[in-house]
């Protein structure tokens, strides 16, 4: 007969299981906080969503702002037609009541009342001159008809697509604001040290820049270090990204987007073992940041909230989207 074990053998074995598996188990508590480095990749993470949602609302204003500039321009040749149709509709009424008096001949009356050849002759030009009046008059009308017509389709295009445009803004703007409220809360819990580390405004050592556009163009953009960043503002004081390259160019003399989005298409690419100087370069697939390259290695930018503008490693940006040269 084979002997059962006892009761305290059996609590003891599972005591022994039950210790076996606790070792395994992780150690961290429940309520652990999350590390510097997370909550700083977390605050990254967010205030790139926001830089999106950012470009994304200056291009609805942009896009606004082309949509009024198509309907202003609608609207005025419209006035144009409606004036060209008026004045030409008073010719053509004068050359009917010509007609309906009589002015108008067939070939066989003027021959019937001319006095001559020549008499003949002179009542047959004023005859062709009359009919061609009439008709060029008569098609000068009808285009402008027709002008009339499509300038009012295009305003009546251009206001329905600003109307949708505004709506659309509206919905931007009130995403961006949300997604701000949160990578606000998230810097605002992150620690002294990494907010300070954020705020340094890193090398603000004198840079030699290369002649010509390129180097106008850094030379603004390394001139704006130190000062911060701003969601959608324009310069001087404050920057965002795509602001800060549209500003250097413009420095230059050179026209360029306002956005990210817009500037990616700009100049012609390069590949990254070709960058240099002044080149614009985007970032994340997105194309939602945008920076401008010091050298081969560096670039300065308008990163995010809480960070001036300075200067950092290209690669360390953020995934290269695209890179454009400018100039050459």
């Amino acid at each position: 007969m084979v002997s059962q074990p006892s009761r305290r053998t059996v609590r003891g074995a599972l005591v022994a299981t039950a210790a076996v598996v606790a070792a395994a188990l992780p150690t961290t508590p429940a309520n652990a906080q999350p590390s510097a480095a997370d909550a700083l990749a977390k605050y990254n993470e967010l205030s790139e969503k926001a830089s999106q949602l950012n470009q994304d609302h200056l291009k609805a204003q942009g896009d606004l702002e082309a949509k009024q500039r198509e309907l202003d321009k609608a609207k005025g040749d419209l006035a144009t037609a409606q004036k060209a149709e008026e004045s030409l509709r008073g010719q053509v009424d004068v050359l009917t009541e010509a007609t309906n008096s009589g002015a108008r001949f067939s070939q066989l009356s003027a021959l019937l009342v001319s006095d001559s050849q020549q008499d003949f002759l002179n009542r047959m030009s004023a005859i062709n001159i009359l009919a061609a009046d009439n008709a060029e008059a008569l098609k000068q009308l009808t285009d402008a008809v027709n002008a009339a017509d499509n300038a009012t389709k295009t305003a009546n295009e251009a206001t329905e697509a600003s109307k949708k445009l505004l709506g659309e803004i509206e919905q931007k703007k009130a995403d961006l604001a949300k997604q701000l409220d949160e990578a606000r809360n998230q810097y605002n819990s992150l620690s002294a040290a990494t907010k300070n580390s954020l705020k340094n405004a890193g090398d603000m050592s004198t840079i030699l820049v290369p002649p010509g556009t390129a180097g106008k163009a850094l030379e603004f953009a390394l001139a704006q270090r130190g000062k911060p960043y701003v969601y959608g503002s324009n310069g001087p004081d404050t920057w965002d990204c795509s602001s800060l390259i549209q500003a250097a160019y413009r420095s230059a003399n050179v026209s360029i987007g306002r956005t990210s989005y817009a500037q990616a298409a700009a100049g012609r690419p390069v590949s990254r073992a070709e960058v240099k100087a002044g080149d614009i370069i985007v970032y994340y697939s997105s194309q939602s940041h945008v920076a401008m390259a010091v050298d081969n290695v560096r670039a300065v930018h308008a990163s995010t909230e809480g960070v001036p503008v300075r200067i950092a490693d290209i690669n360390s940006i953020g995934p290269i989207s695209v890179i454009r040269r400018i100039e050459g």
